[in-house]
């Protein structure tokens, strides 16, 4: 077993999932078979109690599992079926670690986070890793451990068991299977225009005095990085130039892989961990880049309202809107989605600020369709159900 693990630097919220996604998508393309396991170190044992401005939404497995929104991006990108057991938390070590104590499987030693702790996530993760995800129910031969720091830096508090716990793990699996990738940011200030690297240099430092050394250091920036720039972080970060690979924004999460292949990952991994694969990417990959240049010329624009409570994060829904972006795909159109929140639509807001109550309906009459999703308790539901009526009295395509 081949083991990816993928840390944050600088700040959340980075693409560290989309990053291991892609990754775990141009390993898919080599032919080789892909697990993912997300760690998160907050102390709830699962995700489904979270509001979603915490976190973004609850994704929901296929055996129950509420979990992060990152496994969403693992199924939707590498095409396999996750279990709960995938997400790890905080929570679920400590349960687990004092479920045994309690039975007596210590034989009365004194338990600590090292070893005990540390040992759990060990064994979780190798267990985990063998659980075939994919249809023909074969056992993976990659496993994209995706480790998430609380607040996106390497070196609080929260996260210091899971990093110790891989600083071990590393010489377990032994070199030639276990691969650190970096994914750090790269600012520019409007006031210079320069792009700094002394963020990168920091997190980098900070991760190598906790013990891991990142192989790949992945530069995330508003636009593309100079070679220069590339150089410096080769420099000062002891790595050789083609260790460091820049994802700069891009009009969709599509473009990721592609932007990753030819950056010449295929060939560092075939390396790095003596993959069985060839330097060249398949007709998946080829596939996907027709996909994703298909996707930048679409021309016809399909507008959908999507009225909820918590649209001030469109994270919160996250796995709505990638539907109904891969269904406006499928008929060659782009996607408009106008988040509306519910509460917007009702009378009170009327009577407290008629502009955003009638900027509101304006939005909802110009969709070429309304979708409603669920939300928890009574605040915003009668604007719910005035955009239901509305659509259902005007004919509007309505999904609910």
């Amino acid at each position: 077993m081949k083991y990816i693990l993928v840390t944050g630097g600088v700040i959340s919220g980075i693409g560290k999932g989309i990053i291991a996604s892609s990754i775990g998508t141009i390993l898919k393309s080599c032919g080789l078979r892909v697990t993912a396991i997300k760690i998160d170190p907050y102390i709830n044992i699962d995700a489904g109690t979270f509001s979603p401005y915490e976190h973004g939404e609850v994704f929901v497995l296929n055996d129950g599992g509420e979990v992060d929104l990152d496994l969403g991006n693992y199924e939707r990108f590498l095409d396999i079926n996750l279990y709960k057991d995938n997400n790890i938390t905080t929570g679920k070590i400590y349960q687990h670690v004092i479920n045994k104590e309690r039975h007596g499987d210590y034989l009365g030693k004194t338990v600590q986070v090292v070893p005990h702790i540390t040992d759990a996530v060990q064994e979780w993760v190798m267990n985990q890793a063998k659980v075939p995800v994919d249809d023909d129910r074969r056992e993976p031969q990659i496993c994209l451990g995706f480790l998430f720091q609380l607040g996106g830096t390497i070196g609080d508090i929260e996260g210091m068991p899971f990093v110790e716990a891989f600083r071990q793990f590393q010489f377990k699996a032994k070199r030639e299977n276990f691969c650190n990738i970096h994914v750090s940011l790269v600012p520019q200030p409007n006031a210079t225009g320069e792009q700094k690297t002394k963020p990168t240099q920091n997190s980098v430092r900070a991760l190598r005095g906790l013990g891991l050394s990142p192989d790949l250091i992945v530069c995330r920036s508003a636009k593309p990085i100079e070679m220069a720039v590339k150089e410096k972080i080769s420099m000062f970060c002891h790595v050789e130039p083609e260790q460091v690979i820049f994802i700069h924004d891009v009009s969709s999460t599509y473009r990721v892989p592609i932007l990753l292949e030819e950056q010449g990952i295929i060939k560092y991994f075939k390396q790095r961990l003596n993959l069985p694969i060839d330097d060249q990417p398949s007709d998946l990959l080829m596939k996907w880049k027709k996909m994703a240049d298909r996707y930048e010329r679409l021309l016809k624009v399909c507008s959908i309202a999507l009225v909820g409570k918590y649209t001030k994060l469109s994270d919160c829904y996250a796995s709505v809107f990638k539907a109904l972006e891969h269904s406006a795909l499928a008929i060659n159109h782009k996607l408009d989605l106008m988040y509306i929140d519910s509460t917007e639509l009702e009378r009170s807001t009327e009577a407290e600020n008629s502009v955003k109550y009638h900027q509101a309906w304006h939005k909802l009459c110009k969709a070429d369709g309304i979708l409603v999703p669920g939300g928890f308790g009574i605040r915003g539901t009668e604007g719910k159900l005035q955009a239901i009526s509305w659509a259902r009295t005007k004919k509007k395509p309505f999904l609910g």
